[in-house]
């Protein structure tokens, strides 16, 4: 009989709830217990789904001893300490980006987790996704020869709420982290220089909070190729995220995922229907597929496909184009090799 793996997901928001039907869906995994601070809110759904427990308190999840892995959904200021108390638990853990606002938080949650050898895998789904994989498997190949321009848009249908944003990190952390991972994964190279120009003109109170809503990131990698990461947070059209390698034997690009493929061409123009509106669309496939990995990688002992450290150098680069944007310079990750070790 193969192997059943039990399961605690703590934090039961949106991504947290797509992580549990997905993992009810894999059929060596049980979902033992979901926590979260506002559990009634959740409560009808968790028992529709026949969660065995539902609970205010994650302690009953990281201490529980039949629970073999944890799914980490809560907001990014607790992430540091679920990583460390469950990692001292001997649980494994899969956690949502990012792992914290504090690189220093975020490599002490990594040691914590490498000391007690359980596996850690972060939350970059878009990794997943079978269209951006395939470009990362042409640009590895060298099809497309040595990548000389990596472009990369990622743009959102709409701002997210103005209470969201004052705890979200910024539209660095929060939303391009990303596009950074992206560009490491698909360049195959680490950035040495971050630059951004950055801008409100979406919405003057996002402006007011201290953050950016539309920006343009040039990255300088290793390799000596050239990243743009352009971002927004309202494209009027819906969820917009393509990406383009462009190298010395030629170009992969990957365009829009659209609910279908149908073409309307009359006297009044040609149209068709507008991208998928949102994350949970675009990337529904990408979001099973990182689970699979992780539970693969518990069930045969092999390494995570996205490590911590992963998560830590792409949060380097989302300080790094803060920075830029607040200093009006461009940043190298040189600055940061002394502060953090």
């Amino acid at each position: 009989m193969s192997k059943q793996l039990n399961i605690g997901v703590i934090g039961a928001g949106r991504i947290g709830r797509l992580h549990t039907e997905n993992l009810l869906k894999h059929p060596q995994v049980n979902v033992k217990a979901i926590a979260d601070l506002q559990i009634d809110h959740a409560r009808a759904w968790g028992n529709g789904l026949g969660i065995p427990l539902l609970t205010q308190d994650a302690e009953q999840i990281i201490s529980d001893p039949g629970i073999d892995a944890v799914f980490i959904c809560t907001s990014t200021n607790t992430h540091i300490d679920m990583i460390e108390r469950s990692a001292k638990a001997g649980k494994h853990i899969f956690c949502e980006k990012p792992i914290s606002f504090d690189v220093r938080g975020t490599r002490l949650a990594l040691q914590a987790a490498s000391d007690s050898g359980v596996k850690f895998q972060l939350g970059f789904n878009r990794r997943f996704d079978p269209n951006f994989r395939r470009v990362r498997e042409i640009v590895a190949s060298g099809q497309i020869g040595d990548p000389h321009l990596i472009k990369i848009t990622s743009r959102d249908p709409s701002p997210p709420p103005h209470d969201y944003i004052k705890v979200s990190g910024g539209l660095f952390m929060d939303m391009a982290i990303h596009d950074f991972d992206m560009a490491r994964f698909l360049s195959g190279s680490e950035v040495d220089e971050v630059y951004v120009q950055g801008a409100v003109l979406v919405d003057p109170v996002i402006g007011e909070l201290g953050d950016v809503d539309t920006a343009v990131i040039m990255l300088r990698f290793r390799n000596g190729g050239i990243g743009v990461i352009d971002n927004s947070r309202q494209a009027a059209y819906g969820y917009d995220q393509r990406v383009e390698v462009f190298g010395s034997l030629g170009q992969v690009n990957v365009q829009n995922d659209f609910p279908n493929s149908a073409e309307i061409s009359t006297a009044g123009g040609v149209f068709r229907d507008k991208p998928k509106h949102f994350f949970l669309e675009r990337y529904e496939a990408a979001y099973r597929l990182e689970i699979e990995s992780f539970i693969n990688a518990i069930l045969n002992n092999e390494d995570v496909p996205v490590s911590g450290e992963d998560g830590y150098e792409a949060e380097l680069l989302a300080d790094a184009a803060r920075k830029s944007w607040l200093e009006k310079r461009p940043v190298s990750l040189s600055e940061y090799s002394m502060s953090t070790s």
